[in-house]
């Protein structure tokens, strides 16, 4: 192991090395251990007690502990029995492979045979002593076996709490970990080492707790798999131990001196401030007494002194490293810094539990009121009321704006609104739209707007698809007898007022449906804000406690999510209203001036830009914005006409040179002017002097020409762009709006009401009665009853400890 000088953030400016030097080099080996003093001992089983209540109840408590790390065959499982003072086969049932084991070792001097005992699962209680060395190495493969199979998993994160009292153990208490491996086995999931990793990581990460990293002697600093991993977790060794493991199999390489301690600093991989601890185990498996077993481990760290002492040409300097090379050296100052730690982490446990054991009092007393409540109808009624008016107001407050709780937890991407709502691309769209700020997580007003960007987004980039000929006569024919030119104007615009039903329709349905989910996901983030400031007193007296009932959350839940379908059912019929209205036939938005649609077009651009323009994320989205192939007029249209073609200008900007009256000029070939659009007049835009018949001809590609074709296609185009746009930019927007935020900001709470508490009592009190419902209230308070009492009795013993100090 390695220590740091300021390992721990220990006040004191003499190194750890130092301090245990002297205490190190006094162990004796062949005797047992000291009697503790009374103090310690108290400390001691006081944290224990703590921390096998904090396993029962899942209490996250800042108890120093020392927690084991190391890859797979690097001695860690040895060293849990050298530190035990006997053996029982831990190797054989796998145990640092699947879950963590924590082992409270207790001197004793009385237990001249070692006295086992587990912790029941989801309890603080102890079963009987076990003796019998095989009989704990079946209990942990059992209790492992029976964790796994029910969670379906290689590893569990669970640990398996073991007390063990010996006259040859000391008072320590370490947590062994799963072993880092760097493939799985045979039948076990590939993700397996990823799963382990991420355990260990997360068993190590709180500063509380005291790391000892084991590496065999075998690998060198350079190559080491797994001290990136530790670097991850504690950067700079300030919590960390290492130990390098089976350190008799590098004797043998050292000659000189020189060789000997440069190895020994770890010079150059380290730093100059940390020290590792050398260690060396027995190596036979062979079965011997207990006794036996303790004599063996003393041996081997004799061996190992005077093999350096003796064997290596000028020895070590013992001075320096002595301290910190065998196992008893180890073994001592382990327990040294626990119980150091122990001891100045006291005040800080003592405050705490006091805290601890007001906060389980107080939810105590309010689940005890709860269950009272079940009969009171009234309260009931108010309790709810109060809560459901909060959760509305919480869900207004999304919508308007917020930033809590944390957006890059509970928000979500663009794509992952997609994938979760189950609508993936816009129909009929191919071109991946991606609106700003799509990677950025977002949720509430800031989600509702985004989609409505996207939308108009995807809506912009929907062209008019092509039409066959056959459709294109069989409108012709049916417009024959109205009047030559107009009745191919109409038929242009009978055929964008189709394709925008058919093309449009769908992604207003998509538009509605995604709104709605963002707003769906407010239920979730308006509880999670109210439970957060319900911890303030005063609020809570406002909003109510509900916590517990289920059947009322359930109810609530289930009123919310029917609220905002409806809500999209309502908005889709008034979207599709307004879809009808632009591509009814009596609509004049195909006929329009272009004066008009210019200023249509300007004001679009202007809405594009202060929609949703500022983007904060990284990546560079454009809009689609209409093109002026597609918006703008101005385009050359052929026509045909008894042999010779006409060419008809539609500028933007008439010339100050031509006759002009409006916002378009026909002209033939031959200079002379055939007719001037103007804002008061509704001509259509395209005039073509022929008979119906030959017109009939030319698009059915008779007379050679296919010009009537193409300019019913183009003017068609045109058609649809300016009611897409008139769409998009006066209707939709302005409805989605209404339609979905302002019922959500006015008549929420009036909808929820009428449906959950428009009832009779009878009713009423099914959410809070219902089968199931009571049970799971008693179930909670016995459970905090215990908490308490094994509270209550922890913050008595740390009281007794605080008084000794």
């Amino acid at each position: 192991m390695a220590t740091s000088d300021n390992f721990l953030k220990t006040p004191s400016k003499t190194p750890m090395n130092d301090k245990v030097s002297s205490s190190a080099r006094k162990h004796n080996h062949q005797t047992t251990f000291s009697s503790s003093s009374s103090s310690t001992k108290s400390r001691f089983d006081a944290y224990n007690r703590l921390q096998s209540a904090a396993v029962a109840f899942g209490e996250k408590l800042p108890i120093p502990e020392i927690v084991a790390l190391g890859g797979q065959s690097d001695g860690k499982s040895s060293l849990l029995e050298a530190l035990l003072g006997f053996r029982f086969n831990v190797r054989e049932v796998e145990m640092g492979t699947r879950r963590p084991l924590i082992l409270q070792m207790v001197h004793d001097p009385t237990a001249l045979d070692p006295r086992c005992r587990f912790q029941e699962e989801n309890s603080e209680e102890y079963g009987s002593p076990i003796v019998l060395a095989s009989a704990i190495a079946d209990t942990i493969k059992s209790r492992t076996e029976a964790l796994l199979k029910k969670t379906q998993t290689a590893v569990s994160p669970k640990p398996i709490v073991m007390r063990a009292e010996y006259a040859h153990c000391p008072n320590l208490t370490i947590i062994d970990t799963p072993g880092f491996v760097l493939k799985a086995k045979k039948g076990e999931p590939e993700t397996t080492p990823e799963e382990i990793l991420s355990m260990v990581k997360s068993l190590a990460s709180p500063p509380h707790r005291i790391l000892v990293f084991l590496q065999q002697s075998s690998v060198e600093w350079c190559s080491s798999l797994w001290l990136d991993a530790i670097r991850d977790i504690d950067p700079t060794f300030r919590r960390t131990l290492i130990v390098v493991s089976k350190f008799d199999n590098r004797l043998k390489e050292f000659t000189d001196k020189w060789e000997v301690d440069r190895y020994l600093s770890a010079s150059g991989y380290l730093g100059d401030n940390i020290h590792p601890f050398f260690v060396a185990l027995p190596k036979e498996r062979t079965t011997v007494s207990n006794e036996e077993f303790r004599r063996q481990i003393s041996q081997v760290d004799a061996d190992v002194i005077r093999h350096l002492q003796q064997n290596v040409k000028g020895g070590y300097d013992e001075e320096k490293y002595k301290s910190h090379i065998g196992f008893g050296c180890l073994r001592d100052y382990l327990e040294s810094e626990l119980q150091k730690r122990y001891k100045e982490a006291t005040p800080a446990t003592l405050a705490l539990l006091e805290q601890r054991c007001s906060e389980v009092t107080a939810q105590l007393t309010s689940m005890d009121s709860k269950i009272q409540a079940t009969s009171d109808v009234a309260h009931l009624r108010r309790s709810s009321m109060m809560f459901a008016s909060s959760i509305c107001n919480q869900v207004g407050a999304l919508i308007d704006g917020a930033a809590d709780p944390d957006p890059e937890q509970w928000g979500r991407t663009t794509e992952e609104e997609k994938s979760e709502s189950g609508m993936g691309n816009w129909p009929g769209v191919i071109s991946e739209i991606k609106p700003p700020n799509a990677t950025l997580r977002l949720y509430g007003g800031a989600a509702f707007e985004r989609v409505m960007h996207e939308f108009r987004c995807a809506a912009y980039s929907v062209e008019c698809p092509p039409v066959s000929r056959e459709k294109v006569a069989n409108i012709i024919l049916a417009h024959a007898g109205r009047g030559g030119g107009k009745g191919i104007s109409e038929a242009a615009a009978e055929i964008a007022r189709a394709a925008a039903r058919s093309w449009l329709a769908p992604l207003l349905d998509t538009a509605c449906e995604r709104l709605a989910f963002v707003l769906k996901n407010l239920f979730d983030l308006a509880m999670e804000k109210n439970q957060r400031q319900h911890f303030d007193c005063d609020y809570g007296k406002k909003s109510g406690d509900m916590d517990g009932y289920v059947g009322f959350h359930a109810a609530l839940r289930r009123s919310y999510n029917c609220f905002i379908k409806d809500l999209a059912k309502q908005c889709k019929q008034l979207v599709r209203h307004h879809l009808d209205s632009v591509t009814s036939s009596y609509s004049q938005v195909c006929y329009e001036s272009d004066l008009l649609f210019s200023a249509n077009s300007s004001y679009r651009n202007q809405t594009s830009v202060t929609s949703m323009s500022l983007d904060l994320s990284d990546q560079e989205n454009i809009p689609p914005e209409n093109n002026d192939r597609e918006t703008t007029p101005g385009k050359l249209v052929k026509a045909a006409g008894e042999g010779k073609a006409s060419a008809m200008t539609v500028p933007e900007t008439p010339s100050p040179d031509q006759p002009r009256d409006g916002n378009y000029v026909v002209k033939k070939e031959n200079g002379n002017f055939l007719e001037g659009g103007g804002g008061r007049k509704r001509h259509p835009r395209i005039q073509i002097n022929q008979g119906n018949g030959k017109v009939l001809g030319n698009l059915l590609g008779q007379n050679g020409g296919t010009t009537t074709y193409n300019e019913i296609c183009c003017s068609a185009a045109q058609h649809f762009a300016r009611i897409r746009q008139v769409l998009v930019e006066r209707s939709v927007t302005s409805a989605l709006n209404s339609g979905f935020l302002t019922p959500c900001r006015e008549r929420l709470m009036v909808a929820l009401g009428v449906d959950l508490f428009g009832v009779n009592d009878e009713k009423f009190m099914d959410m809070f009665v219902a089968p199931g419902a009571i049970d799971i209230l008693e179930n909670e308070r016995e459970s905090l009853k215990k908490r308490q009492k094994i509270l209550d009795s922890c913050l008595t013993e740390f009281k007794a400890v605080a008084r000794s100090l």
